[in-house]
């Protein structure tokens, strides 16, 4: 498998300063691509409910199967395709096999990693909240509630053998993801402005609080949107203004 490519810190910095994030509209309207997110094929994780965060577990033999046809369906609405410097993906495992089989080959972009759940890393929902002693809600509580005492490292046995480590820090809050979120963002309207659309492949979460960025909504607006593994969206802009184009095909 080839070694993800990074995008460099010059050309983040130099696409930050293009920003047009704040506020949810962007000039050149008539002429700017589509963004197409497209979250990762079934993991062991994404089955049972684990938070699956930053641990980096790779797709089960259906994700596999998933991602690629994801790929075909991506191609058949956008057969023009993607242009090679035009596709990115979040740096973990599971983003970038799913790209891959998809039939892309995608440059490395931190900011579009999932969401780091801190101390309900490798957990359930229900397991936090006994845990914690309190019902837990990723987007009401966010990991910064959970005690320093849930945290801690250990290693995972997955189904197949496979050993992953699983770190419990202390996390990002909705906010800090919606904050690098934009620097993703950021990235991607310069490459949009020139006519050209643009694919993200990451995680459910990190996608849908994206998505809230590019309209310029409130960050919890992303816990009404569902995005089932392997399936992609479409953001554009219409007469002006940021829109969902397309949702969860």
């Amino acid at each position: 498998m080839n070694e993800p490519r990074h995008l460099d810190t010059a050309a983040t910095e130099q696409s930050a300063q293009a920003s047009t994030n704040d506020p949810a509209t962007t000039p050149h309207a008539g002429a700017i691509g589509r963004l197409v997110l497209l979250r990762h094929g079934q993991t062991v994780w994404s089955e049972s409910g684990q938070h699956t965060g930053r641990t980096n577990i790779p797709l089960t033999a259906v994700g596999e199967r998933q991602a690629a046809e994801a790929g075909a369906r991506i191609r058949e609405q956008f057969p023009e395709g993607f242009d090679e410097e035009c596709v990115f993906a979040s740096p973990l495992k599971r983003a970038q096999q799913t790209a891959r089989l998809a039939g892309f080959t995608p440059r490395s972009l931190p900011q579009i990693a999932e969401w780091d759940y801190g101390r309900a890393e490798g957990r359930t929902r229900q397991t936090v909240a006994a845990l914690h002693g309190a019902p837990w809600d990723v987007w009401r509580d966010g990991p910064g509630a959970l005690q320093p005492e849930m945290g801690g490292d250990w290693t995972e046995t997955l189904p197949g053998g496979e050993q992953v480590p699983v770190h419990n820090g202390p996390g990002e809050t909705l906010d800090d993801v919606y904050e690098r979120v934009a620097q993703a963002i950021d990235v991607a309207v310069p490459l949009l402005e020139s006519g050209r659309s643009v694919l993200f492949v990451a995680h459910a979460h990190v996608l849908r609080i994206l998505t809230a960025r590019w309209l310029g909504v409130d960050p919890h607006f992303a816990r009404l949107l569902r995005l089932d593994t392997a399936h992609y969206s479409v953001l554009s802009v219409y007469k002006g203004d940021r829109v969902i184009e397309r949702w969860n095909c």
